[in-house]
């Protein structure tokens, strides 16, 4: 048991550890909605070793949804941003939040992306 600590343990130092260069390359706001506010960093790829390539840095109502919360329609629009964002990661992420919704716009937005 304390083996699966350690290992949980030191994925969340690695997590932190990137953090600042998160923050710098995010500009201190949510890099799917872009409000600022309480940020934390988001393991989108919890398979693969934690980097810049595999981590988001999310508002409390983005991490909501990505740990699998719901939201209205009408406030999920800035995903028809987020899901053409050059960082991989990020576009994953909203792609999938986005194929979520049942909206015309959203519907719109996944056929625009190919999905």
């Amino acid at each position: 048991m304390a083996k699966g600590r350690q290992k949980h343990q030191a994925r969340l130092d690695a997590i932190t550890f990137w953090g600042k260069d998160l923050a710098r390359r995010a500009k201190r706001k949510c890099e799917l909605c872009e409000e600022s506010g309480e940020l934390r960093p988001f393991d989108g790829d919890e398979k693969a070793e934690p980097s810049l390539e595999t981590l988001v840095l999310a508002c409390v109502r983005c991490r909501s949804i990505l740990e699998g919360g719901s939201a209205d329609e009408r406030t999920l629009r800035f995903l028809e941003t987020a899901i053409w964002n050059e960082q991989a990661m990020i576009a994953k992420l909203a792609k999938s939040m986005t194929s979520k919704v049942d909206a015309d716009w959203a519907r719109s937005a996944m056929e625009m992306v190919g999905e």
